[in-house]
């Protein structure tokens, strides 16, 4: 019973603070405020509404490409395989990894002893 007093206790001055609240904005508001407050209000909820509509969009776009890019295939069945499938590829080299071509390729171009970088990057943004 003691609860319920102190909780009809809260209702109540929360519906004195509302109403008082409400003659003081009518009172020291300039005319048209509460107009201006409505519009605003207004064009945030079509500004979320257009958010949520396009984020929807761009989930229902993204499954439609990788539906498309991967089709059928079940990528966590993939990703379990994954390290059976690399040592198998490694396996398949003769366990060795891959051949650097590079090294070969810039050496006929006749660009063996230039530099891999642009000179005008800083070291963060190599290009090779």
């Amino acid at each position: 019973m003691r609860r319920l007093f102190w909780v009809g206790v809260g209702v109540a001055l929360t519906v004195v603070v509302v109403r008082r609240g409400r003659q003081l904005v009518d009172a020291y508001a300039p005319a048209g405020s509460a107009d201006a407050v409505d519009g605003a209000l207004r064009v945030t909820r079509a500004l979320r509404a257009a958010r949520d509509d396009f984020r929807a969009g761009v989930a229902e776009r993204e499954a439609e490409l990788l539906d498309a890019l991967v089709g059928d295939v079940d990528l966590d069945e993939l990703r379990a395989t994954a390290p059976r499938r690399r040592a198998e590829l490694r396996d398949s080299f003769g366990g060795r990894p891959p051949r650097d071509d590079l090294a070969r390729d810039l050496a006929a171009r006749g660009w063996a002893g230039e530099p891999t970088q642009d000179p005008d990057d800083d070291e963060h943004a190599p290009f090779f």
